[in-house]
Protein backbone atom coordinates (compact mmCIF):
# COMPACT_ATOMS: atom_id res chain seq x y z
CA UNK A 1 0.00 0.00 0.00
CA UNK A 2 1.37 3.39 -1.01
CA UNK A 3 1.50 6.25 1.44
CA UNK A 4 0.07 9.69 0.67
CA UNK A 5 3.56 11.00 0.02
CA UNK A 6 4.37 8.22 -2.47
CA UNK A 7 1.12 8.85 -4.33
CA UNK A 8 1.91 12.55 -4.55
CA UNK A 9 5.40 11.82 -5.89
CA UNK A 10 3.89 9.56 -8.53
CA UNK A 11 1.42 12.26 -9.62
CA UNK A 12 4.20 14.86 -9.58
CA UNK A 13 6.42 12.75 -11.86
CA UNK A 14 3.53 12.27 -14.29
CA UNK A 15 2.85 16.02 -14.37
CA UNK A 16 6.57 16.87 -14.75
CA UNK A 17 6.84 14.66 -17.83
CA UNK A 18 4.47 17.07 -19.60
CA UNK A 19 5.13 20.46 -17.97
CA UNK A 20 8.44 22.01 -19.04
CA UNK A 21 9.57 25.56 -18.33
CA UNK A 22 11.87 27.66 -20.50
CA UNK A 23 13.54 31.01 -19.94
CA UNK A 24 10.74 32.82 -21.83
CA UNK A 25 7.96 30.75 -20.23
CA UNK A 26 9.21 29.35 -16.87
CA UNK A 27 7.49 26.74 -14.73
CA UNK A 28 5.72 27.88 -11.55
CA UNK A 29 6.48 25.15 -9.03
CA UNK A 30 4.40 24.98 -5.83
CA UNK A 31 5.46 23.15 -2.65
CA UNK A 32 3.04 23.02 0.23
CA UNK A 33 4.03 21.92 3.72
CA UNK A 34 1.74 21.74 6.73
CA UNK A 35 2.61 25.25 7.84
CA UNK A 36 4.14 27.07 4.84
CA UNK A 37 3.89 27.40 1.07
CA UNK A 38 6.80 27.93 -1.31
CA UNK A 39 6.67 29.00 -4.98
CA UNK A 40 9.47 29.12 -7.56
CA UNK A 41 9.81 30.14 -11.19
CA UNK A 42 12.14 27.59 -12.77
CA UNK A 43 13.93 27.48 -16.14
CA UNK A 44 14.18 23.73 -16.82
CA UNK A 45 16.52 24.18 -19.82
CA UNK A 46 19.34 25.49 -17.60
CA UNK A 47 18.05 24.02 -14.33
CA UNK A 48 18.00 27.41 -12.58
CA UNK A 49 15.50 29.04 -10.26
CA UNK A 50 14.70 32.49 -11.63
CA UNK A 51 12.48 33.81 -8.82
CA UNK A 52 11.22 32.39 -5.53
CA UNK A 53 8.74 33.45 -2.87
CA UNK A 54 7.22 31.98 0.28
CA UNK A 55 4.79 32.92 3.00
CA UNK A 56 7.58 33.69 5.47
CA UNK A 57 8.20 36.87 3.45
CA UNK A 58 4.61 38.02 4.11
CA UNK A 59 4.65 40.30 7.15
CA UNK A 60 0.95 40.04 8.03
CA UNK A 61 0.46 37.58 10.89
CA UNK A 62 -3.33 37.62 11.18
CA UNK A 63 -3.97 35.93 7.79
CA UNK A 64 -5.01 32.30 7.46
CA UNK A 65 -3.00 29.90 5.28
CA UNK A 66 -5.16 30.36 2.17
CA UNK A 67 -4.92 34.14 2.34
CA UNK A 68 -1.15 33.90 2.80
CA UNK A 69 -0.98 31.62 -0.26
CA UNK A 70 -2.89 34.24 -2.26
CA UNK A 71 -0.39 36.89 -1.09
CA UNK A 72 2.51 34.61 -2.14
CA UNK A 73 0.95 34.39 -5.62
CA UNK A 74 0.82 38.18 -5.81
CA UNK A 75 4.42 38.39 -4.55
CA UNK A 76 5.74 35.92 -7.13
CA UNK A 77 3.94 37.83 -9.89
CA UNK A 78 5.48 41.09 -8.68
CA UNK A 79 8.98 39.57 -8.61
CA UNK A 80 8.44 38.01 -12.06
CA UNK A 81 7.38 41.32 -13.57
CA UNK A 82 10.65 42.77 -12.25
CA UNK A 83 12.47 40.15 -14.36
CA UNK A 84 10.22 40.86 -17.39
CA UNK A 85 8.40 37.50 -17.15
CA UNK A 86 4.72 37.53 -18.12
CA UNK A 87 3.85 34.03 -19.37
CA UNK A 88 4.38 30.87 -17.27
CA UNK A 89 3.27 27.24 -17.02
CA UNK A 90 1.78 26.04 -13.72
CA UNK A 91 3.11 22.95 -11.93
CA UNK A 92 0.86 22.07 -9.01
CA UNK A 93 3.43 19.62 -7.65
CA UNK A 94 1.12 16.63 -7.46
CA UNK A 95 -1.28 18.43 -5.14
CA UNK A 96 -4.95 18.83 -5.96
CA UNK A 97 -5.86 22.16 -7.57
CA UNK A 98 -7.78 23.18 -4.49
CA UNK A 99 -7.32 25.34 -1.41
CA UNK A 100 -3.86 26.85 -1.01
CA UNK A 101 -2.55 25.68 -4.40
CA UNK A 102 -5.54 27.27 -6.13
CA UNK A 103 -5.07 30.45 -4.05
CA UNK A 104 -1.45 30.74 -5.26
CA UNK A 105 -2.58 30.39 -8.89
CA UNK A 106 -5.35 32.97 -8.47
CA UNK A 107 -2.98 35.40 -6.75
CA UNK A 108 -0.41 35.02 -9.53
CA UNK A 109 -3.07 35.61 -12.18
CA UNK A 110 -4.30 38.64 -10.26
CA UNK A 111 -0.72 39.92 -10.13
CA UNK A 112 -0.40 39.76 -13.92
CA UNK A 113 1.05 36.34 -14.77
CA UNK A 114 -0.59 34.50 -17.67
CA UNK A 115 -0.94 30.70 -17.71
Amino acid sequence: METKKEKRYKRHKRIRSRVIGTKECPRVSVFRSNSHIYVQLIDDDSGKTLVSANDVEIKKDKLNKTDKANQVGLLIAEKASGKKIEKVVFDRGGYNYHGRVKAVAEGARKGGLKF
